[in-house]
């Protein structure tokens, strides 16, 4: 039997994985992004993360960010469905030494009123290869449409917009 610490960090990669394979998947589809939606995509700040993270997330993705916080966004910006999961990375984060991390999320909808984004985590992820260590949150968009998704880590900060289709 598997002990829990290494049960856990194996489910969530696994959980993530599922996520990221539906979003390509989905990527396909025709998009109806707004133009009053100023969705991020990840060709619009191409980063590329300091040695040994790999170069990029998975075939076809671009990381997005800085040295201090990237991230592994929808390629044309949109999310499919009201629950996501959103890896987070930093240079030099280790779950051992931070298992809670001190990453904050937040997130609003700016093309409407609606109640704020609910955000689950961050949890540390710990895996010994591909793609390192991480934090992961999972957000609930509590309506459809135009949401601005801000990281705060330590002094660095991240935030990114995408269109959300249920």
């Amino acid at each position: 039997m598997f002990p829990r610490r290494v049960l856990l960090p194996c489910l969530v990669f696994f959980l993530t994985q599922i996520s990221l394979t539906q979003q390509k998947s989905e990527t396909g589809k025709h998009s109806a992004v707004p133009d009053t939606c100023p969705v991020t995509r990840f060709s619009d700040k191409p980063f590329v993360p300091p040695y040994p993270y790999p170069a990029k997330p998975h075939m076809g993705g671009s990381w997005f960010g800085s040295d201090g916080l990237w991230i592994d966004p929808p390629p044309n910006g949109e999310w499919h469905g009201f629950r996501q999961k959103m890896g987070w990375w930093r240079q030099g984060y280790e779950w051992r030494m931070e298992p809670t991390p001190k990453l904050k999320v937040t997130g609003r909808r700016l093309d409407s009123q609606a109640p704020p984004l609910d955000v689950d985590g961050p949890n540390a992820v710990g895996v010994s290869g591909y793609p390192r260590n991480y934090m992961m949150v999972g957000l609930t968009f509590p309506s459809p449409g135009c949401w601005e998704i801000a990281g705060h880590d330590e002094n660095d900060e991240l935030t990114i917009v995408v269109w959300v289709v249920w």
